[in-house]
């Protein structure tokens, strides 16, 4: 069994209330080192790249250069996904840590929380990140993730001033109805820096409709780990619903050959949700064929 990557969060803290995430119910939590480490040793034998988080901002961790030694001690590669907020937490030598393949920042974040930061308070940090990036020759990528194409007047005002204000700083223009006309997945802005859209989603819960059978890339491209040790089938079952096992108390291979997680993936394999909250999970229709 290998996987494209494997979720490992190391907090479950983000410092932010986001409207378009859920709210947290499980306590707040960051995984201590050792385990971490206990883990990545695990993962190496079913993966390449580890994803720093579920639901939490890594970059809220003022150790973070800790957990990134640890990752790249075992060889492997990792992908940091943060608000933007606590860039200026690190230094550019640990954000572009010799381990760290991709960035990504949540840029919709912004607007979807009370702040007393400007706008310009929060994206310049954002885009000296993208300028020491190129200055330094890094080889990560950075992705600015706009994931809201799909909300009113209020989204369309935020992303005009976003886009007015990276075209102004790449050599990129960025109009704003043609992005929405032709919805792409992505404009490149500089080397190895992109602006990726999409729309919000639904994060799957018990309370939600239920949307039926279907297959989802959990168990088959990705597994996720929470900062509690509990392993879930996918990254946005964040409050350990559909609980594999806990590597506090089993290995991460006996976890993974357990009678639920089998009749999970031979589920999926044959288009059928055997779980409640999988059932209940709108994301999986982008899987159709």
């Amino acid at each position: 069994m290998k996987f494209y990557r494997l979720y490992i969060e190391i907090t479950n803290v983000c410092g932010l209330s986001c409207s378009f995430c859920p709210s947290k119910s499980l306590p707040s939590k960051e995984m201590d080192l050792d385990f971490f480490d206990s883990i990545v040793s695990q993962a190496k034998a079913y993966t390449k790249e580890i994803a720093c988080h579920v639901v939490g901002d890594p970059l809220t961790q003022s150790n973070l250069k800790a957990y990134l030694d640890i990752i790249h001690k075992h060889g492997l590669k990792a992908m940091l996904t943060s608000s933007g907020y606590f860039l200026k937490k690190h230094s550019y030598d640990t954000l572009f840590h010799p381990c760290v393949k991709q960035i990504n920042i949540s840029l919709n974040s912004f607007n979807k929380n009370d702040t007393s930061l400007t706008f310009e308070q929060y994206i310049n940090p954002v885009l000296s990140l993208c300028n020491a990036k190129l200055e330094r020759e890094e080889e990560l990528f950075i992705n600015l993730r706009v994931w809201n194409l799909d909300e009113l007047m209020s989204e369309r005002t935020f992303n005009e001033t976003l886009f007015e204000k990276l075209s102004s700083e790449f050599e990129t223009k960025l109009d704003l109805e043609s992005i929405y006309k032709e919805r792409p997945k992505s404009i490149r802005l500089a080397s190895k820096i992109l602006v990726h859209f999409d729309n919000y989603f639904e994060w799957p819960s018990l309370n939600n409709e239920n949307y039926g059978h279907g297959t989802c890339q959990g168990l088959q491209s990705h597994v996720a780990i929470l900062a509690s040790g509990k392993v879930v089938p996918c990254c946005l079952d964040c409050d350990g619903i559909i609980e594999l096992g806990d590597l506090h108390e089993q290995s991460l291979n006996d976890v993974l050959r357990s009678d639920r997680a089998v009749k999970m993936l031979e589920g999926f394999k044959e288009n059928k949700a055997v779980e409640e909250l999988c059932q209940k999970c709108s994301y999986k229709e982008r899987f159709k064929e």
